[in-house]
């Protein structure tokens, strides 16, 4: 076993070795072909090394390239214009400094190449070294056009390259959302943010159009990720306008990706739009689907709704046939209530709809779990509230109690439900539910209600750990009530009295 050992030290001993002295070999080519013209062949030596298969190699070609190219652009070594083939300028009447020129800004353009295929490259370490790299070229070019500048245009930016560096990100096989991480430190910069937004939007009209709007889950993914990690100024884009709607409206998305954008639409999306009404299509669509995919929907139509004056019929119907038994199970509960909560705050409303709400809910809290019943009952308790005709579902004037309830569940118009017709019994019977809390809440409808509404926001993210650590705590003894000004000097004053009727004595 011994000799084995020894082997595996001679090995790894020659492989840093190795890497050592291809780091210098490296290294001395840049220094040499920077410092003469003669050397410009070495260049090729370097190109090579990326192509290694060790990984230490190629991070070490990737750093020497990134100087080596960086250094002659700052010196104006690389041809500038509208660049020839090489052929034509070995043939053609350029001088010996263009041809230099040629010579080097066709090995940029090649190790360009490599560097966008490094970039799908096994090792995560190897496709940061290399975007790092990219992005190291695009700001020089930036300061050092490779393209002669007329009168009208007084900015240079590598679009090219931005768009070829932003195409190979969103790959279509790949998911990139840990590069994009390091992606997003580039994005802080203002023109690299524009241009990606633009890269990205034509990017996408590509593609789709390519695929006839056909699901591109990797990619859909790619592109979220990415636009996701732009953080926006706060002044209106067109732009981001006409971005997000492509990419919303133009291709269909699977199921996990319109919860993602979903999610982030109302806040990080709306807000840095010209037109919002521009997410009305898509937001109707989504709140047609379904599901949680509804309820997030919600988000975003309470924006617009709200804020952008939207009409929408059928809201209301639609949000009542949202109330079902899995809304109590959903990941997005607690913002589900919190929007129904909003929605029908409204004293306009009319009777019957806000009727129908509270029996609804009242009929599923019969198999909702406790910490549900903890949001429901007092929602439906501040419903009655801001109606007062709705308390005759509390208090029917008649004393003949029907024997068949007329509550329609199945039907989806709250019109036609005939909840006015009916009472909250579900609630008399959560009287007697195993759980003390649920039961507490539920004998609140023994009593006149009280004017000021419960606040159901504490309650709204409460879970089942949380609600039985709080079962099991011990119960703390409260403090009793003593007077406001404590009493002082109770000795002293005594001793007062007690020397004054020794004196008497």
């Amino acid at each position: 076993m011994a000799p084995a050992k020894k082997r595996n030290v001679i090995s790894a001993t020659t492989t840093e070795q190795n890497v050592k002295k291809a780091k210098i070999d490296v290294n001395s080519k840049v220094e040499g072909v920077l410092e003469s013209r003669k050397h410009a062949n070495d260049v090729f030596d370097i190109l090579e090394v990326l192509q290694s298969e060790k990984e230490k190699n190629v991070i070490t070609a990737i750093s020497a390239c990134s100087k080596l190219f960086c250094s002659m652009l700052e010196r104006k070594d690389l041809f500038m214009g509208k660049l020839p083939e090489e052929e034509e300028a070995l043939s053609g009447g350029y001088s010996p400094e263009q041809k230099y020129g040629i010579f080097m800004r066709h090995r940029y353009n090649g190790c360009v190449e490599m560097l966008l295929q490094l970039l799908c490259h096994k090792l995560y370490d190897v496709k940061e070294s290399a975007l790092s790299c990219l992005m190291k070229f695009a700001a020089t070019e930036g300061q050092h056009p490779l393209e002669d500048l007329d009168w009208s245009e007084h900015y240079s930016f590598p679009r090219e390259l931005i768009q070829v560096v932003v195409d190979r990100l969103l790959s279509k096989t790949e998911d990139n959302s840990l590069l994009f991480s390091r992606f997003q430190e580039f994005l802080e910069m203002e023109d690299v943010r524009f241009y990606v937004m633009t890269s990205v939007r034509d990017s996408v009209g590509k593609v789709m159009e390519k695929n006839k709007g056909a699901l591109l889950p990797v990619y859909q993914n790619n592109v979220f990720t990415l636009i996701s990690n732009i953080n926006m100024p706060s002044q209106d884009s067109e732009l981001t306008n006409f971005m997000f709607v492509l990419i919303l409206s133009s291709c269909c998305l699977p199921g996990n990706m319109y919860k993602k954008v979903l999610v982030i639409l109302h806040d990080s999306i709306l807000p840095h739009m010209s037109k919002p009404t521009l997410m009305i299509d898509f937001l109707t669509a989504a709140y047609e689907v379904g599901g949680a995919i509804s309820l997030l929907a919600l988000n975003g139509l309470f924006v617009l709704i709200h804020q952008h004056n939207l009409d929408y019929p059928d809201f209301y119907k639609k949000l009542y046939n949202l109330l079902e038994p899995s809304v109590f199970h959903v990941k997005y509960r607690a913002r589900f209530f919190h929007l129904a909560n909003i929605f029908l705050s409204s004293s306009h409303l009319p009777v019957y709809l806000v009727a129908a709400f509270a029996k609804r809910l009242a009929h599923l809290a019969l198999t909702a779990p406790p910490t549900a019943l903890l949001i429901v009952l007092p929602f439906i308790y501040n419903l009655i509230r801001r109606h007062p005709s709705c308390r005759v579902l509390i208090h029917r004037p008649s004393a003949d109690e029907p024997l068949e309830d007329p509550y329609v569940m199945d039907e989806e118009d709250p019109s036609q439900c005939r909840a006015l017709e009916s009472s909250l019994w579900e609630i008399k019977t959560l009287q007697k539910h195993y759980h003390p809390d649920v039961a507490k809440a539920a004998m609140l409808i023994n009593t006149p209600l009280s004017e000021q509404e419960d606040d159901i926001d504490e309650m709204l993210e409460i879970t089942n750990f949380e609600l039985m650590e709080r079962d099991l705590k011990p119960p703390q003894t409260k403090s009793i009530p003593l007077e406001f000004e404590p009493a002082t000097q109770l000795l002293k004053g005594g001793g007062d009295v007690l020397g004054q009727h020794f004196c008497l004595d």
